[in-house]
Order: C-alpha cells, then sequence, then structure tokens
C-alpha cells in the first residue's frame, strides 16, 4: 500500500475532525500555486475567496462567508490552528455527534463573518480574513461550557481543567485585540460566543445543527442520480423453489460485515495503526 492508499484510507476511515483537517490541509496546498505571491513572500487572496469587510463585496460573494474558513494565510498558521482544532474536536465528539461537529463549524464561520463584516464597517475599516481559528474557538468553547471542569493532560503542565485553558487562550486575544489582526481577534469572540450560545440551545432542546444537516440532505437529494431499473422479461416457473444460493450470499454478506464492525471497534478502542497489513487491505478493499 502506497502513502496515498494510506492517506485515502486513514481519511475514509478517520473521524470528521481527521477529514475537515485533510481538507484544511489540501486547499492549502492546493492555494500556494494560486494565491502565494513568492515575489512579496506572502498570500494575496481575492475577494471572492477572502471574506471582504465590505458589506457590498461580501454580499456579491455570499460563499465567502464559510469559504474563508478553509484557508490559511501561512504555514504557521494554518499548523497552529490544525493542532488546536485536532486538541478541542477530539473532546467534542467525546459528548456530541458528528452532525453538531459539522454544523457548528459551518455556523459558527458564518455568523463570525457577519460579525467581522458588521464591526469593520461601523469601525469604518476594509481589511480581507481568512483562517479556521472562529470556528476552533467555537469548538473549544462550546466544549468548555458543556464540561469546564474536565481535566486535560498538558505536556509539562499535567492534568489541566479545560476551563483554565481555554480562559487563558481568550485573555491572549483581548490582550492583543489592538496590537495586530483585530479583525481576526474579532472572529475569535464571535466564535466563542456561538460555541457558548450553541451549547446552551442545545441543552435546552435546541439543536442548530440540524439547520446545517437539513439544507445538505436537501442539496444531496437534487443532485443524487435516481437509477433507472431496466425492464425486464420475467417468466414464471412453477418449479419448486431452491433457497441455496440465496441464503448462501446472505451469509456471505453477514460475514463481510461482521469482519468489518470488528475492525472499526478495534480502531475505536486502539487507533488506526494497531492493525495488521492484512487487516488495513482487507479494509481498503472493502471501501471501494
Amino acid at each position: 500500500m502506497n502513502i496515498f492508499d494510506d492517506l485515502k484510507s486513514r481519511y475514509r476511515l478517520g473521524d470528521v475532525a481527521l477529514q475537515f483537517i485533510f481538507w484544511n490541509v489540501g486547499i492549502f496546498l492546493v492555494s500556494i500555486p494560486l494565491f502565494y505571491q513568492f515575489k512579496f513572500g506572502q498570500f494575496v487572496f481575492p475577494d471572492w475567496i477572502a471574506l471582504s469587510s465590505d458589506p457590498l463585496v461580501s454580499l456579491r460573494h455570499p460563499w465567502t462567508y464559510l469559504s474563508y474558513a478553509f484557508f490559511h494565510d501561512g504555514i504557521g498558521h494554518l499548523f497552529f490552528n490544525m493542532l488546536v482544532l485536532h486538541f478541542c474536536s477530539q473532546l467534542f465528539l467525546t459528548f456530541f455527534t458528528t452532525k453538531q461537529f459539522v454544523g457548528l463549524y459551518v455556523l459558527s464561520s458564518i455568523f463570525s463573518g457577519i460579525v467581522f463584516v458588521v464591526s469593520y464597517y461601523f469601525l469604518q475599516y476594509t481589511s480581507l480574513i481568512v483562517g479556521a481559528s472562529a470556528a476552533i474557538y467555537a469548538i473549544l468553547m462550546a466544549t468548555t461550557s458543556y464540561q469546564p471542569l474536565m481535566e486535560v493532560h498538558l505536556f509539562l503542565f499535567g492534568r489541566v481543567k479545560l476551563w483554565y485553558i481555554t480562559a487563558v487562550i481568550l485573555l491572549l486575544d483581548v490582550l492583543q485585540f489592538r496590537l495586530e489582526n483585530m479583525g481576526g481577534h474579532i472572529a475569535h469572540f464571535a466564535g466563542a460566543f456561538f460555541g457558548f450560545l450553541f451549547i446552551k440551545l442545545l441543552v435546552n432542546g435546541l439543536d442548530l445543527s440540524k439547520l446545517v444537516s437539513g439544507i445538505t440532505d436537501f442539496f444531496r437529494s437534487l443532485f443524487q442520480k435516481k437509477e433507472k431499473k431496466p425492464f425486464k422479461k420475467v417468466h414464471v416457473n412453477y418449479a419448486r423453489k431452491e433457497p441455496t444460493r440465496t441464503t448462501s450470499r446472505i451469509v456471505t454478506k453477514d460475514k463481510t460485515q461482521q469482519q468489518i464492525d470488528e475492525i472499526l471497534d478495534k480502531i475505536s478502542q486502539s487507533g488506526y495503526d494497531c492493525l495488521t497489513k492484512e487487516e488495513k487491505e482487507f479494509l481498503f478493499k472493502a471501501g471501494k
């Protein structure tokens, strides 16, 4: 199995957080030849990719209220964001579902984008913004709001309560608010607020993530091709039916599914790397 097959297997078998990291890294790699200005040593994103603080521009490109959350302006920006995304998403997915993760990521990005545009409009500033930070802050704050006393093991610090970590991160944003990247800090606070709001509404019975899942299901139904079964002429055979072949197929399918379930249970307990070479090849073939 080569490296590309291994990456495909990890993407297919990984959780939604790993898949989002794959998307962010993949989009970053694609954006380098398209938007990186080697002469100046920086990215220059167009306003149909990055979110513009000019309301007229952003309304002409409404998709930028989400697209900006998948682009990054440097390897350091990407690395730090993906590191924190991996950390907080594992905590979030301990308590909540995949659909709730996707819904929170998407909705918090849109909400933070709106707050950024409105804030800069009244401050009379003009700028562009990219990065997944707002969505990451939302996921971190949502988990902290739900389980603030959860203890997390940090290198060099040992076990620390989750709300301590979140408080320090927010405090650093406050201290840097007027120094640089003010638009980014505004988006961070907006994301954190939305994460808090998301959990409070969820605890009270209102799941905002259903908005996103409902929209995606609708568009999936529009573009999904319906298979047309060709007309077949049926000949009636009144002889005694022998169910041997049908039963044999069902048993074989059940055994295969059972083997897949056992391997997936093994992954959930010990991780993908604990699989043998034969088990990885079996999953790869089953995925096809």
